[in-house]
């Protein structure tokens, strides 16, 4: 086994011949190796990037939902002052009183001796509707 390019002669002994095979045998683990060792790091980034993609979605996951959470909140405080509003709204409307008032201003009922005297409210907003009235209400002596 004569290599040309070197011009380097392989000796034809049995003990060559067993080296030969040997540093064969041990190039061909180091080439198991070190695929072997490229199949391990392949599988890895596999496994990281996967790993990675699923933390991904669940921050954006989470940041939906922490949105959702704002507006839930915000649309909570909303409806809390409502409550706070109408149980306001219906303290007033068991006082006798406030309940006559109310009726006095929005249907034109007047006590016995008093007069009311609607006034429209002037609107530069054409939207606005013309309905809308205000009453100022005198007694009489």
């Amino acid at each position: 086994m004569a290599n040309k390019s070197n011009k380097i002669a392989a000796l034809d002994t049995e003990y060559a011949k067993k080296k030969y095979v040997e540093f064969q045998q041990q190039q061909r683990q180091l080439i198991f190796r070190r695929r072997r060792l490229a199949a391990i790091f392949l599988g890895a980034l596999v496994i990281f990037a996967v790993i990675g993609f699923q933390i991904f979605n669940d921050m954006q996951r989470m940041n939906h939902l922490n949105e959702l959470k704002v507006e839930a909140d915000t649309e909570l405080q909303q409806i809390n002052k409502d409550v706070d509003q109408l149980t306001e709204d219906v303290k007033l409307l068991k006082d006798e009183d406030y309940v006559a008032k109310l009726a006095r201003s929005k249907f034109f009922y007047s006590k016995e001796g008093e007069q009311v005297y609607p006034i429209l409210e002037s609107t530069t907003d054409n939207s606005a509707d013309t309905d809308e009235q205000t009453t100022s209400s005198t007694t009489a002596q």
